[in-house]
């Protein structure tokens, strides 16, 4: 098998700050313009004039310059209601820090341990250059007979690769059954899937960017000095018959030594 092809990963999680100020004008200054104005009580010496009746009109003259002094206080509502405004634009800071987390959903590299299961499976061999649609007549073999037998799948379709040179690759096309069909083709028989222990990472898109994967795949077992069997599998969590090639989501399983 040859060996993978390098990738640099980088990943860019963008980082927004915001930065909000507030101040409140003093509403209350203008009172004591409203208090000097009704100060002026000179009504009252006015009242000698009608001695009886002047001395009730003092005491009108006070309740506007209550009245005025509300009129101060109403205007800190206008204040208060200016604060509540920039409040609802304090989240969006939190909100756009979240999509961040979304970058490394899939675990790459994670220890597991791969357990055999019954499967029918069809050898073949392959081109790159049409490695995929190769891949997809072998499901198709393969669901052709168990539609045709009434046989249900027992979990997700997988190919195992068992040899890779520069021009293709020969692999075996497995799909798990808990029953065994029959009048299998030449190239049909009923097995066991792989197992052991394995390093898994996930494949999101087509096929074809698979090449990407697979060079992270080799950087990680450089970086963690690890050796691989000659060996990998895809476990096809998304059904490549069904499923448009960039939208496809697969396990990818490498076997240690």
């Amino acid at each position: 098998m040859t060996s993978f092809r390098r990738l640099a990963l980088a990943a860019l999680i963008p980082a927004a700050a915001m930065s909000i100020g507030l101040s409140g004008a003093p509403a209350q200054t203008p009172g004591p313009a409203p208090a000097a104005s009704a100060s002026p009580s000179p009504a009252p010496p006015a009242a000698p004039v009608p001695a009886a009746s002047a001395s009730p009109a003092p005491a009108a003259s006070p309740s506007p310059a209550a009245s005025a002094s509300p009129s101060p206080a109403a205007t800190p509502s206008p204040a208060a209601s200016a604060s509540p405004s920039p409040a609802p634009t304090s989240p969006p800071p939190a909100a756009a820090a979240t999509p961040a987390p979304v970058q490394t959903a899939d675990p790459f590299g994670l220890e597991t341990t791969l357990e055999a299961r019954k499967v029918v499976m069809v050898k073949g061999t392959a081109n790159w250059e049409s490695a995929f649609d190769t891949l997809i007549d072998a499901f198709k073999a393969l669901n052709t007979l168990l539609d045709k037998q009434g046989i249900k799948h027992a979990g997700n379709p997988m190919i195992v690769y068992t040899s890779t040179d520069d021009t293709g690759f020969t692999f075996l096309a497995e799909i798990p059954v808990d029953q065994d069909p029959k009048n299998l083709s030449k190239d049909m028989s009923i097995g066991k899937s792989p197992e052991g222990k394995a390093l898994k990472f996930v494949h999101r898109g087509s096929y074809d960017n698979m090449d990407n994967t697979y060079e992270a795949i080799t950087n990680h077992l450089d970086d963690k000095k690890l050796e691989a069997k000659d060996t990998f599998i895809e476990e096809y969590l998304t059904d490549p018959l069904k499923t448009a090639e960039d939208k496809l989501v697969i396990n990818v399983f490498v076997p240690l030594k």
